[in-house]
């Protein structure tokens, strides 16, 4: 299991959320500006094109690491994460971020499967949508985060998705982790900037001294990525 998934503290990961035909220009416009991390590639690549092809793709233009995000893994009997990250080591996936709401069982099984496949492991466990909470007219219990977190962290999880654009639980996250884990002994990665309405100077003062702000369409969809990508790193730097 790698140490640090992202070698720099703070950066700004790409989310590829382009067309196959697009994806090679997108990496080969961006991996070369300074403050890019790494890159996050979904699901509707990989059943499209498959995951090995993908990540192919990616890694002939750079040695960024790359982070699958199934949308969303961890949730199936706990039998089936062995089977998922072997798929995932396979196809030469860095790290591959999980959002565990089926269960401790299952959560600390797909956990020990990616650990076991040398794979690097992002927990989430609260998405940026509106009324996602059982108080805010959702289905997931308030506390249900608390508990998804708090059991990755004891089964080794240093990496968390949280969302960029609900701060006042971006910091109660990190007072969590300051807990369980020490402070500076864990990195956060976020979504939810620009389109959803998160600001990544507000997201840095509650987010502590290790994180990565995730970002899409801001740049894949700029006239000049290059330069959007340019743009989104100065605010980190």
């Amino acid at each position: 299991m790698p140490e640090k998934i992202i070698q720099l503290d703070r950066s700004v990961v790409v989310a590829a959320d382009v067309e196959a035909s697009k994806l090679s220009d997108l990496v080969r416009q961006t991996c070369v500006v300074e403050g890019i991390g790494g890159y996050k590639v979904g699901l509707a690549l990989a059943l499209e094109e498959g995951l090995p092809r993908i990540v192919g793709q990616v890694k002939e233009e750079t040695d960024l690491p790359v982070i699958y995000d199934h949308q969303k893994a961890g949730n199936d009997i706990p039998a089936m994460g062995a089977e998922f990250a072997k798929i995932c080591r396979k196809a030469g996936v860095d790290a591959i971020i999980l959002f565990p709401f089926g269960g401790a069982k299952t959560e600390r099984d797909w956990i020990h499967a990616a650990q076991d496949q040398d794979l690097g492991v992002l927990v989430g466990a609260h998405m940026t949508q509106p009324e996602f909470f059982h108080s805010e007219g959702g289905s997931v219990a308030d506390d249900a985060p608390q508990k998804i977190f708090t059991i990755a962290a004891q089964e080794g999880v240093k990496d968390f998705v949280v969302p960029g654009n609900k701060l006042e639980y971006v910091q109660k996250y990190t007072d969590l982790f300051d807990d369980i884990l020490g402070p500076g002994n864990f990195t956060l990665y976020a979504p939810g900037f620009i389109t959803q309405g998160g600001e990544i100077s507000d997201f840095a003062k509650a987010a502590g001294d290790r994180w990565h702000v995730i970002v899409g369409s801001a740049i894949y969809k700029a006239v000049n990525i290059n330069e959007a990508a340019e743009q989104m790193t100065k605010q980190i730097r």
